[in-house]
C-alpha cells in the first residue's frame, strides 16, 4: 500500500545534494560570476570583496554625478557671455547725466524752494543751550504739582517754591486756570526785598551768594553788586535761586495739647479754650474711614503735605483712629475747612480735615471707632476726601501708612 505524502512535513534534502559529481554539474550550469562568487566564499574572502565592491560603486556614482553636472548645468549660456561682456566694457561707455524738470507742488513752488538735504552721514546735532528764563504754565483740570513737575522734568517742591506768592506753600491751592511760574532749574523763585542782604538770603536757601549772582537769568553783574550786606539789587526783583531749598512754617497745624488748646486760636474759629482732661488712647490706630485708598496727595514732606488724602463719598462716616480728647473742632482758615484734632495722650494727636459735618465738640472724650464727623470737601479741596495727619512729640509729623492698622 502506497503511503500518502504528508503536506505539513518539511521536504527532505535531495539525495543528490551531497554528491560531488552532481555538484560539479550544477556549478558548470551556473553563470561564471556566480561560480566566481562561490569560489570567493569558499576561500573566505567574501566580506573583503563586499567592502571593495561597495567602495568601487560609490566612487563610480560620484564621478557620474560630476559628469552630469558639468555637462548640463555649468556651461555658460550665450546670455551670460553677453552680460560678462557688458560688465567688462562698462568703463568704456560714456557717462550720461539725466536731468528732470523740478516737480510742481499743490499750491505752487518746486523742490528748489524746499530745504536741501545733505548727503553727509555725519549728522551734527544742534547746540542745545540751557534755558535760563522763567516760563509760565496754565493749570489744567486734573493737574497737581507732581504731574506738572514731571511734565517739565523738575522736582515737585520746585513748583511750590517757584510759586510761593501764589500757592502759599500749599499744594492744595493749585486750581485750573491758574498761571504758574516754571523755573528753568530746580530751586526757589525769590522776590528781593528792600534791606535784604545776599549772605542772609543765600543762607536761608542753602546756597552761596555767588550761586545767585552768577545765574545768567538773574542779570546781575558781580562788579556792580557792591556790598553783599546791602547789594545793588532793586526791590521786588524776582531772582532764581538755583539749587535752593525752601522751608515750610508750621502755622496751619501746630501741636495742640489738651492742657493748652488755645495755642491754635490763630487757625480759626474751631480753636478750643480752657484746659481738658480725659481718657488716653491705646496707641494702636485704626483707619479713620471705610476706604483704604487715596484720592489726592500722598504723604510728601518735600511738598509740605504731611498727611494722606483718603478717598470716599460725600457723607461717609469718619471714625476716631484712637481714643482721646477733642482739642479742635470747627473751621480752619488755612485751607483745611471743617477740621477736628484729637489728643490721644503720650504726645500723640490725629487731625481730620475737609469734613462736611462735625459731630463732636471741644473737650469731648471719644473712643476708638466713634463716628466724629462726615466726609466732605470743605476748605481748599477739589473733591470729597479726608485729609488725615498724625503727629508725635517724639517723631514729628509721621507717615500715617506706617501706623494705621
Amino acid at each position: 500500500m502506497t503511503e500518502k505524502p504528508n503536506p505539513w512535513q518539511r521536504p527532505q534534502t535531495h539525495p543528490a545534494a551531497n554528491d560531488p559529481e552532481i555538484e560539479t554539474i550544477v556549478e558548470k550550469s551556473e553563470p561564471k560570476i556566480a561560480n566566481f562568487w562561490r569560489s570567493i566564499r569558499r576561500w573566505g574572502f567574501d566580506a573583503h570583496a563586499l567592502r571593495f565592491s561597495t567602495a568601487v560603486l560609490t566612487i563610480t556614482l560620484i564621478l557620474l554625478i560630476v559628469w552630469v553636472t558639468d555637462t548640463f548645468y555649468i556651461k555658460t549660456t550665450p546670455a551670460d557671455e553677453n552680460a560678462s561682456s557688458f560688465v567688462a566694457n562698462a568703463e568704456t561707455l560714456p557717462t550720461q547725466t539725466l536731468t528732470a524738470p523740478a516737480p510742481s507742488f499743490f499750491g505752487g513752488g518746486s523742490d528748489t524752494d524746499g530745504i536741501d538735504r545733505s548727503a553727509d552721514l555725519h549728522t551734527i546735532l544742534p547746540d542745545r543751550r540751557s534755558r535760563y528764563e522763567v516760563t509760565q504754565y496754565t493749570v489744567e483740570y486734573g493737574d497737581n504739582i507732581f504731574s506738572i513737575a514731571e511734565r517739565f522734568n523738575l522736582l515737585p517742591e520746585t513748583i511750590l517754591w517757584g510759586n510761593r506768592y501764589t500757592l502759599g506753600d500749599d499744594p492744595h491751592f493749585i486750581v485750573p486756570g491758574q498761571v504758574l511760574n516754571i523755573l528753568p532749574v530746580n530751586g526757589v523763585y525769590h522776590r528781593w526785598g528792600a534791606g535784604e542782604g545776599l549772605n542772609g538770603v543765600a543762607s536761608v536757601y542753602g546756597v552761596t551768594p555767588e550761586d545767585i549772582i552768577n545765574w545768567p537769568g538773574n542779570d546781575l553783574n558781580a562788579d556792580e553788586i557792591g556790598d553783599y550786606a546791602n547789594p545793588n539789587i532793586p526791590a521786588d526783583k524776582m531772582l532764581v535761586i538755583p539749587g535752593g531749598r525752601g522751608t515750610y512754617p508750621d502755622f496751619r497745624t501746630p501741636r495742640i495739647t489738651r492742657d493748652e488748646p488755645a495755642t491754635a486760636k490763630n487757625l480759626g474759629p474751631g480753636a478750643c479754650v480752657g484746659s481738658f482732661d480725659g481718657i488716653t488712647g491705646t496707641l494702636s490706630f485704626i483707619w479713620p474711614s471705610s476706604e483704604r485708598y487715596l484720592s489726592g496727595y500722598e504723604y510728601s514732606p518735600e511738598t509740605n503735605h504731611f498727611g494722606i488724602d483718603i478717598a470716599g463719598r460725600l457723607g461717609n462716616p469718619i471714625y476716631a483712629a484712637d481714643s482721646g480728647v477733642v482739642v479742635y473742632a470747627g473751621w480752619n482758615d488755612y485751607g483745611y475747612g471743617e477740621m477736628i484734632v484729637i489728643d490721644h495722650g503720650y504726645g500723640w494727636q490725629t487731625l481730620y480735615a475737609h469734613l462736611s459735618q462735625i459731630n463732636v465738640g471741644c473737650g469731648q472724650e471719644v473712643y476708638q471707632g466713634d463716628t466724629i464727623g462726615l466726609m466732605g470737601s470743605t476748605g481748599q479741596s477739589t473733591g470729597p476726601h479726608l485729609h488725615f495727619e498724625m503727629r508725635s512729640d517724639d517723631y514729628g509729623r509721621v507717615n500715617p501708612w506706617d501706623f494705621l492698622q
